[in-house]
């Protein structure tokens, strides 16, 4: 299955809803965000995440989207252990 060219408007929510990813998975690591939930729960969010983020940046029509901080908290993602 071919992959669709997203419109310019489409690309820039998709970077900005990484951009969300990107900070939630940070937030749960340095315990910013989600700091009373379960060890359980912050491990579902970063796993989640840390998925939609690599689906997102495997997409072949970025231009010259930076993706340094989107594959900083992959590693990072993967790497947490709630």
């Amino acid at each position: 299955m071919s992959e669709e060219t997203r419109s310019a408007e489409q690309l820039a929510q998709d970077f900005t809803a990484m951009g969300h990813s990107v900070d939630l998975i940070n937030g749960v690591i340095d315990g910013s965000q989600m700091a009373d939930e379960s060890a359980e729960d912050k491990q579902g969010a970063v796993d989640r995440n840390v998925e939609h983020l690599e689906l997102m940046v495997a997409k072949s029509d970025w231009g010259s989207e930076d993706m340094t901080a989107a594959n900083a908290a992959i590693t990072a993602g993967k790497a947490y252990t709630a």
